[in-house]
Protein backbone atom coordinates (compact mmCIF):
# COMPACT_ATOMS: atom_id res chain seq x y z
CA UNK A 1 0.00 0.00 0.00
CA UNK A 2 1.26 3.45 -0.89
CA UNK A 3 -0.12 6.71 0.46
CA UNK A 4 0.52 10.08 -1.13
CA UNK A 5 -0.46 13.09 0.97
CA UNK A 6 -0.78 16.60 -0.41
CA UNK A 7 -2.53 19.90 0.15
CA UNK A 8 -0.53 21.51 2.93
CA UNK A 9 0.41 25.14 2.83
CA UNK A 10 0.75 28.47 4.58
CA UNK A 11 -2.56 29.95 5.70
CA UNK A 12 -3.85 32.57 8.06
CA UNK A 13 -5.71 31.72 11.25
CA UNK A 14 -9.39 31.20 10.50
CA UNK A 15 -8.75 29.92 6.99
CA UNK A 16 -9.50 26.45 5.64
CA UNK A 17 -7.41 23.79 3.94
CA UNK A 18 -8.15 20.40 2.46
CA UNK A 19 -5.53 17.69 2.67
CA UNK A 20 -5.65 14.77 0.26
CA UNK A 21 -4.34 11.24 0.60
CA UNK A 22 -4.21 9.17 -2.57
CA UNK A 23 -4.18 5.44 -1.81
CA UNK A 24 -2.81 2.74 -4.09
CA UNK A 25 -2.36 -0.97 -3.61
CA UNK A 26 -5.62 -1.58 -1.79
CA UNK A 27 -9.10 -0.12 -1.94
CA UNK A 28 -10.24 2.38 0.67
CA UNK A 29 -13.11 0.16 1.74
CA UNK A 30 -10.65 -2.50 2.89
CA UNK A 31 -8.68 -0.17 5.17
CA UNK A 32 -8.99 1.72 8.42
CA UNK A 33 -7.73 5.22 7.68
CA UNK A 34 -6.37 7.99 9.82
CA UNK A 35 -4.67 11.37 9.89
CA UNK A 36 -1.81 12.16 12.25
CA UNK A 37 0.26 15.24 12.86
CA UNK A 38 3.68 15.81 14.29
CA UNK A 39 5.79 18.68 15.54
CA UNK A 40 9.60 18.54 15.67
CA UNK A 41 10.71 16.55 18.68
CA UNK A 42 7.19 15.44 19.46
CA UNK A 43 5.38 12.17 19.01
CA UNK A 44 3.04 11.70 16.11
CA UNK A 45 -0.50 12.25 17.39
CA UNK A 46 -3.79 11.10 15.96
CA UNK A 47 -6.01 13.83 14.58
CA UNK A 48 -8.81 11.79 13.06
CA UNK A 49 -9.62 8.25 12.01
CA UNK A 50 -12.41 6.39 10.27
CA UNK A 51 -13.47 2.78 9.95
CA UNK A 52 -13.56 1.05 6.59
CA UNK A 53 -17.29 1.67 6.16
CA UNK A 54 -17.52 4.98 8.00
CA UNK A 55 -19.66 3.69 10.86
CA UNK A 56 -17.03 4.66 13.43
CA UNK A 57 -14.85 7.74 13.55
CA UNK A 58 -12.56 9.58 15.89
CA UNK A 59 -11.53 13.20 16.19
CA UNK A 60 -9.05 14.57 18.70
CA UNK A 61 -10.61 17.00 21.15
CA UNK A 62 -8.48 19.80 19.73
CA UNK A 63 -9.98 19.46 16.24
CA UNK A 64 -13.48 18.10 16.83
CA UNK A 65 -16.03 20.34 15.14
CA UNK A 66 -13.41 21.91 12.87
CA UNK A 67 -11.88 18.95 10.99
CA UNK A 68 -13.73 16.30 8.99
CA UNK A 69 -12.59 13.14 7.21
CA UNK A 70 -14.17 12.22 3.91
CA UNK A 71 -13.43 9.54 1.36
CA UNK A 72 -13.94 9.26 -2.39
CA UNK A 73 -14.13 5.58 -3.26
CA UNK A 74 -14.16 6.30 -6.99
CA UNK A 75 -10.70 7.83 -6.84
CA UNK A 76 -9.49 5.91 -3.76
CA UNK A 77 -8.68 9.19 -2.03
CA UNK A 78 -9.17 10.29 1.56
CA UNK A 79 -9.46 13.93 2.57
CA UNK A 80 -9.09 15.96 5.73
CA UNK A 81 -11.18 19.11 5.61
CA UNK A 82 -9.75 21.61 8.06
CA UNK A 83 -11.77 24.70 8.94
CA UNK A 84 -11.18 27.56 11.37
CA UNK A 85 -7.49 26.80 11.46
CA UNK A 86 -5.48 27.93 14.45
CA UNK A 87 -1.74 28.53 14.84
CA UNK A 88 -1.61 25.48 17.12
CA UNK A 89 -2.69 23.34 14.15
CA UNK A 90 0.71 23.99 12.60
CA UNK A 91 2.42 20.63 12.05
CA UNK A 92 3.41 18.07 9.47
CA UNK A 93 0.33 16.00 8.68
CA UNK A 94 0.48 12.34 7.70
CA UNK A 95 -2.17 10.02 6.37
CA UNK A 96 -2.14 6.43 7.56
CA UNK A 97 -3.76 3.12 6.72
CA UNK A 98 -4.21 -0.15 8.55
CA UNK A 99 -5.37 -3.53 7.29
CA UNK A 100 -7.37 -4.28 10.47
CA UNK A 101 -10.99 -3.38 9.84
CA UNK A 102 -12.88 -5.31 12.48
CA UNK A 103 -13.67 -4.71 16.11
CA UNK A 104 -10.01 -4.10 16.98
CA UNK A 105 -9.39 -1.55 14.22
CA UNK A 106 -7.27 1.38 15.44
CA UNK A 107 -9.88 4.13 15.47
CA UNK A 108 -10.34 5.53 19.00
CA UNK A 109 -7.38 7.74 19.94
CA UNK A 110 -5.01 5.42 18.09
CA UNK A 111 -1.27 5.28 18.54
CA UNK A 112 0.76 5.72 15.38
CA UNK A 113 2.32 2.32 16.04
CA UNK A 114 -1.05 0.68 15.40
CA UNK A 115 -0.99 1.63 11.72
CA UNK A 116 0.65 -0.44 9.00
CA UNK A 117 1.36 2.29 6.48
CA UNK A 118 2.11 5.99 6.48
CA UNK A 119 2.46 8.43 3.65
CA UNK A 120 5.02 11.19 3.51
CA UNK A 121 3.99 14.27 5.43
CA UNK A 122 2.56 17.52 4.19
CA UNK A 123 3.33 20.71 6.10
CA UNK A 124 0.54 22.93 7.35
CA UNK A 125 1.56 26.31 8.73
CA UNK A 126 -1.03 28.61 10.26
CA UNK A 127 -0.01 32.17 11.13
CA UNK A 128 -1.96 34.62 13.26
Amino acid sequence: VQLQASGGGLVQAGDSLRLSCAVSGRTLNSLTMGWFRQLPGKEREAVAATSWNGDRSYYADSVRGRFTISRDFATNTMYLHMNSLKPEDTAVYFCAADRTIGRTAPIQAPSATRYDWFGQGTLVTVFS
